[in-house]
Order: C-alpha cells, then structure tokens, then sequence
C-alpha cells in the first residue's frame, strides 16, 4: 500500500461515503515502510480535500435550497451548531458521522473559506498525528 492509496482512502473517508482511513494509516505507521511526515501529509490532505468538497456541496446546497427546513436532521443540527459555536468548530470535522455534517454546515454558511480549510485542517492533522504515535 503506497501514500497515494492513503491519500485516496482519507479523501473518500471525508467525504459522503464511508471509510478507515484511520486503519491504514495505523497499518502504513506500523509497518515503518514510510516516514511518518509523509503518511501525516497525504493522509492529513486528502482528509482536508474531502472535507472542503463536503464544504463545497453546503456552498451549492445553499444555493439551490435556501431554507434550512429542507435540510436532514443532522444537518439542521450542524448548522445551528455552527451558527452558534462558531468557525472553530470545523476544527472537529474529523469526529465520526458530526464532521461531514459541520463541513457541509460551514458551506452552506459560506464561512470564511481560507480560515475554514485551515481549521479543518488543524483538526484533521492532530487527529492523525495522534493516530500514528499510536502504532508507531
């Protein structure tokens, strides 16, 4: 498994679908084949990639649906969590099943979009990071 097939699972791990990228991350770290500043890099940008696709879908959403009623549940939930916690929030996008809604709240919001990846970011390499020390 090479950094590319990480990138790929932790870009498709932040977006809609599912994934573990967690896992092969902890696997790659395990195995010492990479260096763990570069399993941290492509891990940690293809997370943030997926994670401002998510954000950009919010963007479009909002667009096309302007009342918030025509959102999901969880989705409602993100965007009042957003709206009353702030921008700094995004930096848990990394939590399961919360962190695709909070990106596609902060879309939808139209939060500042440098500050938003640089948080989302920060959230995600910190979790990484902590993930590697584990299996190193």
């Amino acid at each position: 498994m090479g950094l590319w097939e990480l990138f790929l699972s932790a870009f498709i791990s932040s977006t809609i679908a599912p994934g573990g990228s967690e896992a092969v991350l902890a696997y790659m770290a395990s195995t010492g084949t990479y260096r763990i500043d570069q399993l941290l890099v492509a891990a940690t940008v293809g997370n943030t990639l997926g994670a401002m696709t998510t954000w950009g879908l919010g963007m479009l959403a909002a667009k096309k649906y302007p009342l918030a009623t025509l959102l999901s549940a969880d989705k409602q939930k993100a965007l009042a969590t957003v709206k009353s916690k702030g921008i700094w929030v995004l930096f848990f996008s990394w939590l399961p099943i919360v962190g695709d809604a909070l990106c596609f709240a902060g879309g939808w919001l139209k939060l500042p979009l440098l500050s938003a990846f640089l948080i989302i970011m920060l959230g995600k390499f910190c979790r990484y990071l902590v993930v590697a020390w584990l299996f190193i």
